[in-house]
């Protein structure tokens, strides 16, 4: 009975998810078509051309699909001002027609799409799906929070964008207030991506607000944000996460160790180095796929660290020849207790018993697995929503501590030796951000379990758009 369920499903679900070549973007894609198959459906990953050529390792799974919605050699997607506008202009004026035919063949084909899913920088996704009757669902890889700030700022009835000065802030019922260093950069006035950004998530709540069959998934769980949750009912919002490998999460397929679609090489060698260290001893350092440090900022870290005479192993890549030159000083400078490694399974590597602690740059999909290893978190947020994460971490779940940044936006060592004390140490702090840490990582273990909040929320999905 059930295999003839699992057909029938199989039979009357198509899923189409479009989503961004970044790493950010397609690590939770990935997931969530993971898990969409393992019920049962069909899904097609579409992004472009240039972004699975990048992608070093497809996952081979049964009822998984890749294609190209883009048919042109896209430029590569600099986060340059310029070069970024251009990007989106020409993913705007290409984009649409390539998913219109898509969609039609796939229709031709007698595999017709029951929903299509596109991800935050492809806005106009969701026109094309109403254009051909087609249901959809806008997949938002941030926090909850981080979405019911942008409702707030930019919903059509109370919205306060025009009202924005300098120094915005916000309430939301049952959190703290987030203040002008809390919420997504991109709200802020005189950030360079500020128009652009806003102008793309008014789009998405407008449609939002315009069809009310229309829903978000978020990669996040209910139990971690109901305020959050609660505050945008009104946009249909179903919470799926945390999108993990299923090995370190629920468990359901402990061959499923790692996303899938790295767009860097690896290092081979840092797991021996693991486990050659004690249990939760080792400092991991690890800023993601798109942050670039200051020359100065990465000097104030590995002097922290190795004044700190702790373990660490920091993931740090190099574009140019200043920031080589920087990690070569770097490299000589390491007594033993130190790696530093271009590209890690970050999964695998926050699993591991010996590490101790996360420096990171607070992105979503760092912060929740971390939340989901049990391992505490220094937050030093760079851009867009991480410095609301940083916010939630410390102020409001308590895993972590979030760093100061000096006048210059540089987090100087003492800093950094400061918060390595806390979090590592014994002292009261320490101790209850471990205990909370654990506490986090059994809610979000649960909640995607058999019978968890997010469970639940995924089967509802696969019945609604059958």
């Amino acid at each position: 009975m059930a295999q003839e369920q699992q057909a029938t499903l199989m039979n009357n679900h198509h899923y189409l998810i479009v989503f961004f070549p970044v790493q950010g973007h397609i690590n939770p894609s990935l997931q969530l078509a993971k898990n969409l198959v393992r019920n049962g459906a069909k899904v097609t990953l579409g992004t472009t051309n240039r972004g699975l050529k990048q992608i070093k390792s497809l996952p081979t799974l049964k009822g998984l699909s890749f294609a190209s919605i883009l048919d042109y050699q896209d430029n590569d997607d600099s986060q340059t001002h310029k070069e970024f506008l251009s990007y989106l202009a020409e993913l705007r004026s290409i984009g649409p027609q390539n998913l219109s035919n898509l969609l039609q063949k796939f229709l031709a084909d007698g595999e017709p799409v029951t929903l299509l899913v596109y991800s935050i920088i492809l806005p106009w996704a969701a026109a094309v799906a109403r254009d051909l009757q087609v249901p959809s669902a806008f997949f938002f890889n941030q926090c909850a929070t981080v979405l019911t700030i942008y409702h707030r700022f930019l919903n059509s009835q109370d919205g306060i964008h025009g009202k924005i000065n300098s120094s915005p802030s916000i309430e939301v019922s049952g959190l703290p207030l987030f203040s002008s260093s809390d919420i997504p950069t991109f709200l802020i006035p005189d950030n360079p991506f500020s128009s652009v950004m806003i102008k793309l998530m008014q789009e998405h709540i407008h449609v939002l607000e315009q069809d009310p069959r229309s829903f978000v998934l978020v990669n996040t769980f209910e139990e971690l944000e109901q305020e959050s949750i609660k505050a945008v009912a009104n946009m249909n919002v179903i919470a799926v996460g945390p999108l993990m490998p299923s090995a370190f999460c629920d468990g359901s397929d402990l061959t499923d160790k790692s996303f899938g679609g790295d767009l860097f090489c690896q290092s081979k060698d840092y797991f021996e180095w693991l486990d050659s260290k004690p249990k939760r001893s080792v400092i991991y350092v690890s800023f993601g796929s798109l942050a670039v440090l200051k020359k100065e900022q990465k000097e104030e870290i590995f002097h922290a660290l190795v004044e700190s005479g702790r373990p660490f192993l920091w993931v740090l890549r190099s574009s140019n020849n200043e920031e080589e030159e920087v990690h070569k000083m770097m490299e000589n400078g390491l007594n033993g207790d130190g790696i530093i490694v271009p590209w890690c399974s970050q999964v695998e590597v926050l699993s591991h018993r010996s590490i101790g602690c996360f420096v990171t740059h607070s992105g979503w999909n760092s912060t929740l697995e971390s939340m989901v290893s049990g391992v505490p978190i220094i937050g030093c947020p760079q851009f867009s929503d991480q410095t609301t994460n940083a916010k939630m971490v410390d102020e409001v779940w308590g895993i972590g501590v979030r760093a100061k940044a000096n006048e210059e936006n540089i987090i100087e060592r003492d800093e950094f030796k400061k918060c390595l004390d806390i979090v590592m140490g014994d002292g009261d702090r320490g101790k209850e951000i471990r205990g909370n840490a654990g506490k986090w990582k059994g809610l979000a273990i649960e909640a995607v379990k058999e019978g968890g909040y997010s469970y639940n929320n995924l089967k509802i999905l696969l019945e609604i758009t059958r």
